[in-house]
């Protein structure tokens, strides 16, 4: 060192501080080093992006809507009732004398029921035969004076006057004659009505009086009603129809009937009649729906299901209930378009099959539907259509790893 300067240093340069040296070098290795952990952040946070926007798309699993049979059957609830059903009462007032059959008593035409026992009518009628018996002596009476008077009119022994007043009263007599003999035929007719009987083939559904009982035929009061009859040997069935198949419920269509208390049977019936008008209140068609009942084993006023065979020009669509979602606007199920926009489509659905339902308007079968759709589901949104996994069938929907 001469005069205080480094060796090698030239004349008239300073020297180099070294304190500068090694700051410069610690920035760069501060700078490397945040450097280093500002990107990996930096891709973290971009492919936290991409994973949240790819969770943010919903999966679906979609199936095709499959094609019911061209003839459908629709299960409608029935009321059935006797073919002929009628209340029996009296028409003649008096006592009940006696009756002959009881409830479930099956009858013929014209089988005897009850006996009254009318006083009264027994009375009024021996009167009237009485009154018959005067008419009839005064007629007699009145037709030989008549006809005595024509003769002395001959001989001029009787005026004109007193022959027209003999032919007055017996025309006068005579109808009398006629007024009593109807008045005895009206209380003989009265009297028959002592003996209740059968109207046509049935069975006594009802016994509502019993002996001694005071029989009111109307005349003074409510008229009391004896036995009710119900023939049930062929059986009426009344269903509502709904109006999407009235223009198919025609009379000749084939039904059956399905009763709890018969399970596994049917019984087989037609469609007679049908009202020709929609029901404002319900929107239904009134059908009337005819069955055999030879032994007598489906009752009156049961309630029965009928399966309605109604032939369908365009076969229903049959989608699993999952895929049905309730809305505002209505019943809709979610569809894909594009292979990634979801659609929302208001449909009509036919029958109810438990796990599946009939779609009668509102899809095509090349539909792709979403068996799932979430509740957030709305019209245009994208979504991913999930794929067959390996060891579930086409259109299972994958759990969210979310």
């Amino acid at each position: 060192m001469i005069d205080g300067k480094e060796p090698g240093t030239p004349a008239g340069q300073p020297r180099p501080k070294r304190g500068a040296l090694w700051a410069i070098v610690a920035l760069l290795i501060v700078a490397a080093i945040v450097v280093a952990g500002i990107i990996p952040r930096w891709r973290a946070k971009a492919a936290l992006r991409s994973e949240t926007y790819d969770l943010a798309i919903p999966t679906v699993a979609v199936v095709h809507p499959k094609l019911g049979a061209p003839q459908t059957e629709i299960i409608l609830p029935g009321n059935i009732q006797a073919f002929t059903d009628s209340p029996i009462y009296a028409r003649t007032n008096g006592y009940l004398k006696k009756w002959y059959v009881d409830i479930g008593a099956r009858v013929t035409a014209g089988q005897l029921l009850a006996d009254i026992e009318t006083p009264e009518v027994d009375q009024q009628l021996d009167q009237a035969r009485a009154d018959l018996n005067t008419a009839q002596a005064n007629y007699r009476l009145s037709e030989i004076t008549a006809s005595r008077y024509q003769d002395l009119l001959k001989t001029d022994s009787v005026s004109k006057q007193d022959v027209d007043n003999a032919n007055g009263d017996f025309e006068a007599k005579k109808a009398m004659v006629a007024s009593a003999q109807y008045n005895v035929k009206r209380l003989e007719e009265l009297q028959s009505f002592e003996k209740i009987y059968a109207p046509f083939e049935g069975v006594i559904t009802a016994r509502n009086t019993d002996v001694g009982h005071l029989i009111n035929s109307g005349a003074g009061g409510p008229a009391t009603e004896l036995f009710h009859i119900a023939s049930l040997r062929n059986l009426r069935v009344y269903v509502n129809v709904p109006q999407q198949y009235s223009q198919a419920a025609k009379p000749g269509i084939l039904a059956d009937l399905t009763l709890q208390e018969f399970p596994g049977r049917r019984f087989p019936g037609k469609l007679v009649r049908t009202a020709e008008a929609i029901d404002p209140a319900s929107r239904t068609l009134l059908v009337e729906v005819d069955v055999e009942n030879p032994r007598g084993e489906i009752f009156a006023g049961a309630y029965t299901e009928v399966h309605l065979k109604v032939p369908t020009g365009v076969p229903a669509l049959i989608l699993p209930v999952s895929a049905l979602t309730f809305h505002s606007e209505g019943l809709q199920v979610g569809t894909v378009q594009n292979g990634n926009r979801a659609s929302l489509t208001k449909i009509t659905l036919g029958r109810d099959l438990g796990n599946e339902v009939e779609v009668v308007s509102g899809l095509t079968a090349g539909d792709s539907v979403i068996t799932n759709p979430p509740d957030s589901l709305i019209e245009g949104e994208t979504v991913r259509v999930a794929t067959a996994s390996a060891n579930g069938p086409q259109g299972e929907t994958p759990q969210n790893s979310q």
